[in-house]
């Protein structure tokens, strides 16, 4: 047993400050070790429901935060068996803060990629709407998500974005969407005509869906024109811009056969011609005094 706590505390010196025994070795290793059984049980609960390529990417992400946890753990648990590394952890938090401050807006991206990749609210193939921008999701990266507009044309999306914006996601709860087209008729309008002409509109395009059945609203008293809109369900609402035009199409096409007038807006001009009279004694009245001086 001699031998042994001999063996224990036999010690190496580095430097003056810097005195590390057997047994100050074997704590650190079995300190470490217990982290990093810790820290892979955490990853795997984390990432148990996420599909295998983001599970790949989110692995990326945890090995380098798993690599700053094992430095943070080395420099803590050697501070507690006595060595001062109190100049080390200055250095280390003023070079943090400097990163920090000079990388803020990426850490932010890949911290919102993290997220994205957890609670998996948006999905490849998901249909997304953010800050006014509509876009097929093609890809999710850490820092970046690629989706593609109607026009095909290519949005690059900085993560962040969904931690500060409003998300959303056409898709989520299923491939159909309900859609909406707006239209005004003239006062005096039959308006259980216009409601039948409405109807006949959307079911006669093959993109709407039967089930559930195209409804028409009343939905107000416009200052010129009495106000319907006619709701429907399609199956593909990222090209939800070509049925919603096939219908508008028909819409004018059923107006006019059955004599329903789409009003505009209309502005009266009234001209007030004077006479020469009183224009003569408007210009007389405003002209201005005549200074003769003082003799």
């Amino acid at each position: 047993m001699k031998e042994l706590n001999d063996f224990l505390n036999l010690s190496f010196q580095f430097s003056e400050d810097v005195v590390i025994s057997v047994k100050d070795g074997l704590i650190l290793a079995a300190v470490l070790i217990i982290a990093s059984v810790f820290l892979t049980v955490l990853r795997k609960l984390i990432s148990r429901n996420l599909p295998y390529d983001d599970k790949k990417k989110f692995k990326v992400v945890f090995g380098y935060a798993r690599w700053m946890l094992y430095v943070i753990i080395f420099l803590i648990t050697i501070h507690s068996l006595g060595i001062d590394v109190t100049g080390v952890f200055a250095a280390s938090a003023a070079l943090l803060i400097g990163i920090g401050l000079a990388l803020q807006t990426l850490f932010q991206d890949i911290i919102s990629g993290v997220f994205i990749l957890v609670d998996q609210s948006v999905h490849v193939g998901d249909i997304i709407e953010l800050d006014g921008k509509v876009g097929r999701v093609d890809e999710i990266k850490l820092r970046t998500t690629r989706a593609t507009t109607a026009d095909n044309k290519v949005l690059i999306i900085p993560n962040h974005l969904y931690l500060t914006n409003s998300l959303y996601n056409w898709t989520q709860n299923g491939t159909t969407t309900r859609e909406t087209v707006d239209v005004g008729v003239a006062y005096g309008s039959d308006v259980q005509l216009v409601k039948r002409l409405l109807l006949q509109a959307a079911k006669s395009q093959q993109d709407v869906l039967k089930e559930p059945e195209p409804t028409v609203l009343f939905t107000d008293f416009g200052d010129s024109a009495l106000n319907f809109r006619v709701a429907f369900t399609i199956n593909d609402s990222f090209n939800a811009r070509f049925p919603k035009s096939d219908i508008r199409f028909e819409i004018d096409k059923l107006f006019r056969e059955n004599k329903v007038s789409i009003p505009f807006p209309q502005r009266d001009i009234h001209i007030i011609q004077k006479s020469e009279e009183s224009v003569k004694l408007k210009v007389e009245k405003t002209e201005p005094p005549v200074n003769l001086g003082e003799d």
